[in-house]
């Protein structure tokens, strides 16, 4: 098979200039998906270029995925990164990936014992908000989960990510290792907290003692990460391959801007990103709220909206005058009088920069992409905000017009009659409500009233639940262009 491993590539192709072989698993990452190979594993690509040290990364997929890690191996871990900008392309060949494992390919047992090796000294994670079993009303573990609760019942052969790092840990434990940072790269706000909830939460169950251990020994430091990466499509792949001058499977396309925002808590040490644009701050919480509410709290609004206006790209929906001045009127007056920001941060550039990003043609963001698990996305992207505007009696419609359109997103009927293929953990919650209410203003209040989305208080606001039902009903009766252009 002809692949980028040993078939000459493009000249302009940017190639590892370091020596591969010196590399060790260092780093154990879970989430071999889109973001993080054009994220976490290109800032230590190029690391590497600039330090020449050994941190290298050895990815796992716990769930799916078989095929892309067997091609990566059949490409000797290498893989490309097309940086796609609005007039130019600049393609990046990543050297970072070291190994590789799969449940399903290697056994439970391979995995757990690669998170025990000595040389192991950090488990990252872009497992997506689900994966950490957590209820996102109150951040803890969700005991009635159906992968804890199997985990629970044989906790030495584990399927969930919280499960496999408690494990790895017990082993390390046993065998008088250093503990590894569990370092959480997902789109969670406060995701160290999270993971660290999780984690505790579910020790405290297999064994008080580890999590005793786990609590004194192992650090959990908060991210922030940024960078549009939509996710692989035929499309993608075929310029790829153009770009590069053979096929790679592995390959991702991804905007030229990136950001990485890391709290500075590493138990057994860290390459220095920082050499490659990360920044290591004492308190990531301020840069994660930014982002978490401006970019993903907007991107949403626009995913559901954009969706039901008929729009298949985030940048599609930029095109309309009256959406694009809705996402940055979100930005401003939604969400930037929320934040709590470091002296000197300019909130308004930050939100027109979000606007070019947004409008980048050569991004196909797709808006259904971005709509997915919406359930465990609403409360840190719109509901903190949501109390903010409740508690200071300031206008919160765009909030409430965002939620409206998640509402009538998940009724899985688009404006047209069509089915929406709705991808969420509550989705078939979502179908037994609808089943009762149709599309009908009256869903508004039974949805506003899932206690894990939403708790148990804004159902209670009877001025809320109006304001919603009328985003809501102009909706189904106007449309999404109308009611967006009615903001």
């Amino acid at each position: 098979m002809k692949n980028i491993s040993n078939t000459p590539v493009h000249a302009q192709v940017l190639r590892p200039g370091y020596d591969r072989t010196t590399l060790a698993d260092r780093i154990v990452h879970l989430g071999f998906g889109a973001f993080h190979r054009a994220h976490q594993a290109l800032f230590t690509n190029e690391m590497l270029e600039k330090t020449g040290s050994d941190w290298g990364i050895c990815e796992i997929n716990l769930f799916g995925g078989e095929a892309l890690i067997t091609q990566l191996r059949e490409q000797d871990h290498l893989y490309t990164v097309a940086e796609k900008g609005a007039s130019a392309t600049e393609v990046k060949m990543i050297g970072a990936v070291t190994g590789s494992l799969h449940p399903a390919l290697d056994g439970k047992q391979a995995v757990l014992a690669k998170m025990t090796e000595a040389q192991v000294a950090i488990v990252s994670m872009t497992i997506t908000e689900k994966g950490y079993c957590a209820d996102p009303a109150t951040g803890r573990l969700d005991k009635e989960n159906a992968l804890i609760k199997a985990d629970l019942t044989h906790p030495h052969d584990p399927d969930s990510a919280i499960g496999y790092i408690v494990e790895a840990l017990r082993l390390r434990r046993e065998l008088g290792h250093k503990p590894f940072t569990v370092l959480s790269c997902d789109n969670i706000q406060e995701n160290g907290h999270v993971a660290r909830a999780a984690i505790l939460d579910y020790a405290n169950l297999v064994d008080p003692a580890l999590a005793g251990w786990i609590e004194a020994h192992v650090t959990f430091p908060c991210t922030m990460v940024d960078r549009i990466v939509p996710a692989a499509t035929d499309e993608t792949l075929t310029e790829i391959a153009k770009l590069v001058g053979v096929a790679d499977p592995c390959g991702i396309a991804c905007e030229p801007f990136r950001q990485w925002v890391i709290e500075d808590n590493f138990v057994n040490g860290r390459p220095a990103w920082d050499q490659a644009g990360a920044e290591f701050v004492a308190d990531v919480v301020p840069f994660e709220e930014m982002k978490l509410r401006m970019l993903n709290g907007s991107h949403s609004f626009l995913a559901y909206l954009g969706y039901l206006g008929g729009y298949d790209h985030i940048s599609d929906t930029m095109t309309n005058l009256s959406y694009r001045k809705a996402a940055f009127d979100m930005m401003m007056q939604a969400q930037a009088p929320t934040l709590k920001m470091p002296e000197g941060t300019d909130l308004e550039s930050y939100a027109k920069l979000l606007i070019e990003r947004f409008r980048n043609p050569s991004l196909k963001h797709q808006t259904w992409q971005i709509a997915m698990d919406g359930s465990q996305k609403i409360p840190q992207r719109l509901g903190a905000s949501l109390r903010h505007h409740l508690a200071q009696g300031t206008d919160y419609r765009w909030l409430a017009m965002g939620i409206a359109g998640w509402m009538r997103y998940i009724s899985g009927i688009d404006e047209h009659g069509n089915p929406i293929d709705v991808q969420d953990p509550m989705a078939a919650q979502f179908r037994a409500i609808y089943e009762a209410h149709e599309i009908n203003p009256s869903v508004v209040k039974a949805l506003l009233g899932i206690e894990a989305i939403f708790g148990s208080d804004l159902v209670q606001n009877e001025a809320l639940v109006a304001d919603i039902t009328t985003a809501y009903e102009l909706l189904i009766t106007k449309g999404a262009k109308a009611a967006v252009a009615a903001l």
